[in-house]
């Protein structure tokens, strides 16, 4: 795989872990009153780190998100253990992430492109 390539499907991998840690909330979100919910959460900037470091090279098709059950708070009285607030921080923190990988994703098309227009 060549570098430009590589480097837009880990961009693109991002932006799909975005995109479904935003579902995660939402229906962390929307569940927040049913009793005995347990909060979801996106397991990916681990899987990239842990890809990427082990000797440079990742193979951007082997790092997929992944859904589980942190279990990192504590339940209230009817064993929900989801936060509004923290929710929405981590809703404010994927929309800041979501849009560094588009713009990233935006500016390496436009390099491209202006890489093509050079050769004309």
């Amino acid at each position: 795989m060549d570098k430009i390539s590589s480097i837009t499907d880990f961009l693109d991998a991002g932006i799909q872990a975005e995109a479904l840690r935003q579902k995660a909330i939402s229906n962390n979100i929307a569940n927040l009153q049913t009793p005995d919910y347990k909060r979801l959460d996106v397991k990916f900037e681990d899987l990239l780190a842990k890809a990427i470091g082990s000797d440079g090279q990742a193979d951007a098709e082997k790092i997929a998100p992944v859904l589980y059950q942190p279990k990192s708070t504590s339940p209230d009285a009817t064993g929900n253990d989801v936060s509004l607030e923290s929710e929405v921080g981590e809703m404010v923190k994927n929309t800041l992430r979501h849009t560094a990988y588009i713009r990233l994703l935006n500016k390496k098309y436009s390099q491209i492109e202006l890489a093509i227009d050079v050769k004309d």
